[in-house]
């Protein structure tokens, strides 16, 4: 009989398309953006902002891969996802208290 290997990782296509919609989404409309919009209005230059603004994109997220890598290779797999987890837990309560603190200011007129 013909044994049928199933593999647990996700092909290429999947890998791409999840992490170019993840990241994009994510980078829409956050400080990073806005910065760059600014950027491009002011110096004229928009192309040249677009050149310094993927190459520090690029720059950022390679150090995110090399540093997921080593953590893939020196964490259980388990621990990484709880690990990963807390810390979008922890991000969006972060965040969620700076939106309740400007809210409050902005309510407050101080």
């Amino acid at each position: 009989m013909t044994e049928i290997k199933v593999s647990s990782r996700p092909g290429f296509a999947a890998v791409v398309f999840s992490t170019f919609s993840t990241v994009f989404i994510a980078e829409l409309g956050d400080k990073t953006q806005l910065a760059t919009l600014l950027l491009s209005a002011q110096s004229g230059s928009p192309w040249l902002v677009f050149l310094g603004a993927a190459l520090a994109l690029i720059c950022s997220s390679l150090v995110g891969v090399l540093l997921g890598q080593w953590l893939a290779r020196t964490l259980p797999p388990e621990r990484l996802e709880t690990m990963a987890g807390l810390l979008m837990v922890a991000l969006g309560l972060w965040l969620g208290a700076q939106a309740i603190q400007t809210l409050l200011l902005e309510t407050t007129g101080a």
